[in-house]
C-alpha cells in the first residue's frame, strides 16, 4: 500500500485537471495514489480521468457522487482513503516535482504519534510564498494564525486522525461548509509538524469559493452557522469567538431565525454581537446586490 493519498475534489474542472495530473506524474517519489472525487461534473471529467487510468502512469482512483460541495467531497474522500497520510490538492493547483518526497521525508523524522500531520507552504506560480513563513517547529493551525501568521497553508493529515472527527454536515439545498470546522477540532488534541517547504502551487480561480464568499454566505446560511458555532465553542481566542458570534447573528437573520439564543453556544457573547451581526447582514446584501437580482 502507498503511504500518501492525494485527493482532489472536482466539479466541472476538466480544463484545469491536466496541469495537476502532469505534476503528479512528474513527482520524484511515487509513493502515493491519486483519488479524484467527482462532485457531479457534467463536463467530461469522468472520461478524462478514465483515459489517465488507462495510461497507468500513476495509481488513480475515481469516485463519482451527486453534487454536495467541497465539504461533501472531503467526507467521501476521508471514508475511502486507506493510506497513512492524506492531503487535498484542489483541481486548479499543482505540486512541485519534489513535494511528495518532502512530505514523506519530513514525516519519517517526527514522532508520528504526537502529530496529526504536517503543515507546509503554498506558493504562486512565480515562486512567491503565500503569506508568512512559519517560525515554530510545531503548531496548531489556529495558533499559527493567532500569532500573526497569514496566508493559505497546505495540510497533510494522518488518516487515522482525520477519521476520529465527525463528517462535515450536509444541509439540504446547500453545498458549503468551511473545511476549517474540522481542523479546529483536531487542533484541540494534536499539533502539526512544521515544514517550511512549498508543497503546492496555487492558482486562484475567479469562480472559486474564496472569490465568491459573500454570495456563498447567502446561499449556505446553515453551513456558515455550523462553522461559526464550532469556532465559538473551540477557539482559544475571545476576539475570534466574538467575531464568530457576529457572523452567527448574521446567519440567524438570513435564516429568519429570530430566537437567536436557542441552541446558541455562547448566549452572552451573542447578545453583545447582535448590533454588529445585523449590520453585517446588510453589508452582505450590499456586496451581493448585483448577483442576486
Amino acid at each position: 500500500m502507498k503511504t500518501l493519498t492525494i485527493f482532489t475534489p472536482a466539479y466541472n474542472r476538466a480544463n484545469l485537471l491536466p496541469r495537476l495530473y502532469e505534476s503528479l506524474c512528474n513527482q520524484t517519489v511515487q509513493d502515493f495514489e491519486w483519488l479524484v472525487v467527482d462532485d457531479g461534473s457534467v463536463d467530461g471529467t469522468r472520461a478524462l480521468i478514465a483515459s489517465w487510468i488507462q495510461e497507468q502512469k500513476i495509481p488513480i482512483r475515481y469516485i463519482y457522487q451527486e453534487n454536495q460541495g467541497m465539504h461533501g467531497a472531503h467526507n467521501t474522500a476521508y471514508h475511502a482513503i486507506q493510506t497513512e497520510l492524506n492531503t487535498c490538492i484542489d483541481s486548479d493547483d499543482c505540486m512541485p516535482h519534489n513535494a511528495v518526497d518532502l512530505i514523506l521525508n519530513k514525516w519519517n523524522t517526527v514522532d508520528k504519534d504526537k502529530f496529526a500531520g504536517i503543515i507546509g507552504l503554498d506558493s504562486f506560480e512565480n515562486g512567491a510564498i503565500i503569506g508568512t513563513i512559519m517560525e515554530a517547529e510545531e503548531t496548531t493551525l489556529e495558533d499559527f494564525y493567532l500569532k500573526g501568521g497569514t496566508g493559505d497553508k497546505k495540510l497533510v493529515y494522518r488518516t487515522d486522525v482525520i477519521k476520529q472527527y465527525p463528517d462535515y454536515p450536509i444541509f439540504e439545498g446547500e453545498n458549503y461548509v468551511g473545511l476549517a470546522s474540522k481542523y479546529i477540532l483536531i487542533d484541540q488534541d494534536y499539533k502539526l509538524a512544521v515544514l517550511n517547504e512549498v508543497l503546492v502551487i496555487v492558482e486562484y480561480q475567479p469562480t472559486g469559493s474564496s472569490n465568491t464568499m459573500f454570495l456563498q454566505y447567502l446561499k449556505n446560511p446553515k453551513g456558515f452557522m455550523y462553522y461559526r458555532t464550532v469556532f465559538m465553542l473551540n477557539s482559544n481566542s475571545i476576539k475570534r469567538r466574538y467575531r464568530e458570534a457576529i457572523h452567527y447573528v448574521s446567519c440567524c437573520v438570513i435564516l429568519k431565525k429570530w430566537n437567536l439564543f436557542k441552541a446558541c453556544p455562547k448566549p452572552g457573547l451573542t447578545l453583545l454581537a447582535v448590533p454588529f451581526g445585523v449590520l453585517l447582514y446588510f453589508y452582505i446584501l450590499f456586496k451581493t446586490r448585483s448577483k442576486i437580482h
